[in-house]
């Protein structure tokens, strides 16, 4: 069995189909389903079972491919590897990052294309899980995201750079403003507010950290909407429809003359970020040079 099989068998077990399969491969069908067949009599199991036209995973198949897409990974790393020994940096560098974060990518990415002009990025935007997923699947090399980082994998097989804190502000609507000039404000003026909280059912901690400063100022928000989306509540907040609490870097991506932000004056409230990546995966050369980037 070499490489090749094992890539020929990952694709039907994505597929679950020969036919889906070797399209996915651009092969025939025979040829797919003779390897299939090899693969089965060389190892003298059944790797999967019919399930009408579908093909499902046998134990012994779904033990081949979590094996199998672990030494095709560092093939492929491996590969990657050896050919950008001496090629310098440049090919697409795929990222991720959390609507929140966003504002923070544009001045590193333009300092980094200054240096680096031949690489080119494809970003990617979703919650800690689907870009958890994606870091996993090898899809993107690195997340920049608010800690903790909250996937789905239990063993948690990430290497983090922590990068600066970011101070939570107050978000409010303009309109509602009796005073022009005022720039701060205390978390307790939030108290009889309607606010707006950011929350998903599968990344809670930052709502969590919002909830648990406004007990310690002494009150409950009175929240009238959760909302999974940023962009959402921001403009829900520039509609005069309630607060919320987000952290400053995330105005940067929102500059609205609708919407107004007042600095927290009774509290050091913080909301730390960082950059993610696979323990055990190879970085590109682009990669490593980014990560570097924000340490400058």
């Amino acid at each position: 069995m070499d490489i090749r099989q094992l890539k020929y068998f990952l694709a039907i077990a994505k597929e679950g189909q020969i036919t889906r399969a070797a399209k996915l491969l651009n092969m025939e069908q025979p040829p797919l389903s003779r390897q299939l067949k090899q693969m089965e009599q060389e190892l003298n199991v059944t790797l999967f079972d019919r399930n009408g036209k579908s093909l499902v995973l046998t134990h012994a198949g779904e033990l081949l491919r979590d094996k199998a897409e672990s030494l095709v990974n560092q093939f492929n790393e491996t590969m990657q590897e050896v050919r950008e020994l001496d090629a310098g940096i440049q090919g697409v560098l795929p990222i991720g990052s959390v609507v929140s974060c966003i504002s923070l990518l544009p001045p590193v990415i333009e300092r980094f294309r200054d240096k680096h002009p031949e690489v080119t990025f494809k970003i990617w935007e979703g919650d800690h899980y689907m870009l958890g997923s994606q870091l996993e699947k090898r899809s993107i090399e690195l997340v920049v995201a608010r800690l903790p980082f909250e996937s789905a994998s239990d063993s948690q097989p990430y290497s983090i750079l922590p990068l600066p804190s970011d101070p939570f502000v107050a978000v409010l609507p303009s309109k509602w403003s009796t005073d022009p000039q005022k720039q701060s404000m205390q978390m307790s003026e939030l108290k009889d507010l309607p606010f707006l909280a950011l929350k998903t059912e599968r990344t809670t901690a930052m709502h969590e950290k919002v909830m648990i400063e406004c007990r310690a100022h002494g009150f409950e928000p009175k929240i009238i909407c959760e909302c999974s989306s940023v962009a959402i509540i921001m403009a829900l907040v520039a509609a005069g429809i309630g607060v919320t609490v987000f952290p400053k870097s995330v105005m940067a991506s929102f500059p609205l003359p609708t919407i107004r932000m007042l600095a927290i004056t009774d509290t050091d409230f913080q909301s730390d970020v960082g950059i993610v990546w696979l323990r055990n995966r190879y970085l590109s050369n682009a990669a490593r040079h980014f990560i570097q980037m924000f340490q400058q």
